[in-house]
């Protein structure tokens, strides 16, 4: 009888998918970008359990701490096939501290969450960069993070990302519907396109239906900036981040109420920001929708309900501001270079938001 041995293949993380060097090649190559989005309040550096920012307490009476998660939906799809990775990062600022002005929280930090099927430190810097320049556009530090890989869930290339953000503002300048009047004004902001909601619809719209491809150049995405634009940088522009904007216009006017526009339109977002027994009539003539929404409904065959359900038809935040507000308010935001207009007026007899009217339509 042999007593001969059996020699076992060994494993390690690496063969199970996970490659922790890159992993820490990764996080090197993000804390230069990262230590661009510093504020004085943040309190040691990257690498450690927790991220720290010390609020300065004597600068508040009574201070709210207002706190915002989100991600960026499938647009990161399009983000993966064309190999361009910055501009989601972006988005997803954009998502996150958008939402916190809206009460008028200054945002002050972002931890973000990047999972990944096989982590390539070129690739995660290039979403990190992206992050970190969306902090610095809205003014909050980044502090913190994970990246984590997920072998044999994910595919190689793919990845999702999230974050969390956290502000804070005076008690007694939350914005909100409780502020807002009988006569106040809604004053809307354009928005940079799609901005980062409905791509589910928008990826059936334009390659289920319409059999379209990324490289497609869109004659409608031209202009003298812009010249042989194609689809797949169109639907690849970054949300506009209005934090900066929204705080300035709020510590020069009136402000009662903001409303981001997201997931669920101008109607379904602007009425979060109403009073029961209060409503907006919406004059959808005072503006001309982006061309990338003619695009996408033409191509799709969507209805205008449907439409207007899912994206922001062109308006990205909204500000809601006392009457005598209005001029003040306009000439606040076109000197931040933001483009706006008054799309309605607040009123008694009823509640919601109610879209009238046409939009107007180019040439």
């Amino acid at each position: 009888m042999s007593s001969g041995t059996t020699t076992q293949k060994t494993i390690s993380y690496q063969s199970a998918g996970v490659d922790i060097d890159a992993g820490d090649r990764a996080v090197d190559a993000l804390k230069p970008l990262i230590k661009r989005t510093v504020r004085p309040e943040v309190v040691g550096g990257i690498g450690g359990f927790a991220g720290l920012f010390a609020l300065d307490t004597e600068k508040y009476k009574k201070p709210l701490l207002a706190s915002s998660t989100d991600g960026v939906g499938t647009k990161l799809v399009i983000a993966q096939k064309l190999d361009i990775h910055d501009t989601v990062g972006i988005d997803l600022v954009a998502m996150v501290v958008d939402d916190l002005v809206v009460c008028g929280a200054e945002p002050l930090f972002l931890l973000d969450y990047i999972a990944t099927g096989q982590v390539v430190p070129e690739k995660i810097a290039a979403i990190g960069g992206g992050i970190a320049d969306g902090c610095r556009y809205a003014g909050c530090s980044l502090i913190g993070g994970e990246i984590a890989e997920h072998p044999g869930v994910m595919k190689p290339d793919d990845y999702d990302i999230s974050a969390t953000g956290v502000g804070v503002v005076e008690a007694d300048q939350l914005l909100g519907p409780d502020r807002v009047k009988p006569g106040d004004v809604a004053i809307a902001m354009r928005a940079s396109g799609l901005h980062s909601n409905g791509f589910s619809l928008v990826r059936e719209a334009l390659f289920g239906v319409g059999k379209l491809d990324l490289g497609t150049v869109i004659p409608e995405f031209s202009d003298a900036e812009h010249s042989q634009r194609t689809l797949g940088e169109e639907l690849l522009t970054p949300t506009h981040i209005y934090a900066k904007d929204c705080l300035e216009l709020a510590k020069e006017c009136d402000v009662h109420a903001f409303a981001h526009i997201t997931g669920g339109g101008l109607a379904g977002n602007l009425v979060r920001s109403l009073p029961e027994g209060l409503q907006i009539e919406v004059d959808r003539g005072t503006w001309t929708p982006n061309p990338v929404f003619d695009v996408v409904q033409r191509t799709g065959g969507i209805g205008l309900e449907e439409m207007e359900r899912t994206f922001n038809m062109g308006v990205g935040m909204v500000a809601i501001v006392a009457p005598d507000q209005v001029d003040r308010s306009l000439a606040v935001l076109t000197a931040r270079h933001v483009e706006a207009w008054t799309i309605g007026e607040v009123a008694e007899g009823g509640s919601g938001v109610k879209l009238a009217g046409g939009y107007l339509t180019a040439g």
